[in-house]
Parts: C-alpha cells; structure tokens; sequence
C-alpha cells in the first residue's frame, strides 16, 4: 500500500463532498415537516462524490 494512501486533495474532497451530503441528509429528516427535496439533495451530493473523485485522480490529484 502507498505511504499517502487516502492522504490526496482528490481523496479528501471525495469524503468531504460525501460527508456534506449525509449531513444535508439527516438534517433534512430532522426537520419538522421531513424536507424531502433538501433529503434528496444530500443523496445527490453523497453519489456525485465519486465521480469528484474519479475527476479529480484523473487529472493527477491522487499523489
């Protein structure tokens, strides 16, 4: 295994990027009425996190 394994701009943007969409997610269940557009908004963000991804260790961002 790489010494930087999980330790690139491209691995930490891909969480980052996935880590908002849970928490967009799960505040978006907290609220009184459930706000279903705001729960599905996060569900896009956590599955656009790995083409973020993807992109970005394409263009060299994974060293």
């Amino acid at each position: 295994m790489a010494d930087n394994h999980g330790n690139t701009p491209a691995a930490w943007t891909g969480v980052a990027v996935a880590m908002l969409g849970f928490v967009i997610g799960c505040v978006a269940l907290m609220l009184s009425p459930v706000s279903m557009v705001l729960f599905w908004v996060g569900v896009a963000l956590g599955v656009i996190a790995l083409p973020v991804f993807l992109v970005m260790a394409k263009m060299g961002l994974n060293h």
